[in-house]
């Protein structure tokens, strides 16, 4: 009996040990994940089909199953990016492309996009609750299809800088491509013609007349009383009646759009109290204002001159639409300029005026 209980006794001091020993792996297995994730991360996880496009498509010209499987071949040869480029493209084109940065921006399946604006508002009234209803006046839509081109860009690179795997040959063809594009749109959506590219806003019609008497589609402009300059007495007069020309509900989020040249002689405008009408931002990353308003500096915007629009004021998020296809596309050509290979890249962008009444221009003229 004796031999029995011990033999049960050191069974049960057995199993406590074993549970102890696994208690104590699981604590150290739980103690090293804890350490892993408090460890800050070295690098970031890739998706396999952005990978495969950057070293197989862009360094060697190789069309990998991934890049296959993600993107089909255009017409032409090459290959959508990768969303995770292509976004990083948009981001910086926001940055750096000033008219885009305030526009409202629509991504579109296809180069067929149409836009319904109403004209007018909706007629209402007051009843009483037993009333007839009368009917009430339609209002006029206005179908805005924005006139639409192919921007290109087309970087080099050596085959030596992209057999350096070192070279982040990702980052480095989204910025270049960024960058072109955004030198050419910048000048479209301000002076584009509408052929075979985006239809800018200072190409359009203007008029003095108020908005309940002026043609859809023509911007209103306001004269500074003199040709090629401000008046000589309170020339901020001029940019104060500016803001007033547009309506209320569209000042909550204008801007003023001028290039540097101009804004370098408005910045030089005191109030009667020999205030500045600028004002520097208050904190990093806050714009300086004008009159309350944020500037966008936009080179394309002519220098003043006789009859010149050198300044535009107005919400552009509700008067100028963007319409762009979602994916850029790219063709590397390592043949035209050897030893150099050439990343040809195309998207299809539009633009176009959407609301005449949210964007007012000031006219260096006498009337």
């Amino acid at each position: 009996m004796d031999y029995e209980v011990k033999a049960e006794g050191e069974v049960e001091a057995a199993q406590v040990d074993a549970l102890r020993g696994e208690v104590a792996a699981l604590t150290a297995q739980l103690g090293e994940m804890q350490v892993k994730a408090a460890r800050p991360a070295l690098g970031h996880e890739v998706a396999p089909e952005r990978k495969a496009f950057a070293d197989e498509y862009l360094r060697k010209g190789i069309a990998a199953p991934e890049v296959k499987a993600m993107s089909l071949a255009n017409a032409d040869g090459g290959y959508a990016v990768p969303v995770e480029i292509d976004q990083k493209i948009d981001a910086t084109l926001k940055d750096i492309s000033p008219i885009r940065a305030v526009a409202n921006v629509v991504k579109v399946g296809s180069s067929n996009y149409r836009k319904l604006v109403a004209s007018g508002g909706f007629a209402s009234g007051w009843v009483s609750d037993i009333a007839a209803r009368p009917e009430t006046e339609t209002p006029d839509f206005n179908e805005i299809a924005p006139p639409m081109g192919d921007l290109y860009a087309n970087p080099a690179a050596s085959q030596a800088m992209l057999d350096d795997a070192a070279f982040d040959v990702e980052s480095w063809l989204s910025d270049e491509i960024a960058r072109e594009f955004a030198a050419v749109e910048g000048a479209a959506f301000v002076n584009g013609n509408g052929t075979n590219q985006p239809k800018g806003f200072l190409s359009y019609a203007t008029a003095a007349t108020a908005d309940s008497a002026r043609a859809f589609g023509t911007l209103q402009h306001l004269a500074t009383g003199v040709s090629a300059n401000f008046a000589a007495s309170e020339p901020e007069n001029a940019l104060i009646d500016l803001v007033h020309l547009l309506r209320p509900v569209y000042r909550q989020g204008a801007v003023f759009v001028m290039n540097s040249k101009t804004l370098a002689r408005v910045r030089k405008m005191k109030d009667g109290d020999e205030n500045f009408l600028w004002r520097p931002g208050l904190a990093e990353g806050q714009p300086a204002t004008l009159l309350g308003y944020p500037v966008v500096e936009a080179e394309a915007m002519p220098d003043i001159g006789a009859g010149s629009l050198s300044i535009a004021f107005g919400n552009f998020a509700a008067g100028y639409v963007i319409a762009e296809r979602t994916a850029t596309r790219i063709l590397r050509d390592p043949y035209s300029h050897k030893p150099f290979v050439h990343f040809y890249a195309t998207k299809r962008i539009g633009g176009a005026v959407a609301n005449s009444e949210a964007i007012k221009l000031l006219k260096f003229a006498a009337a």
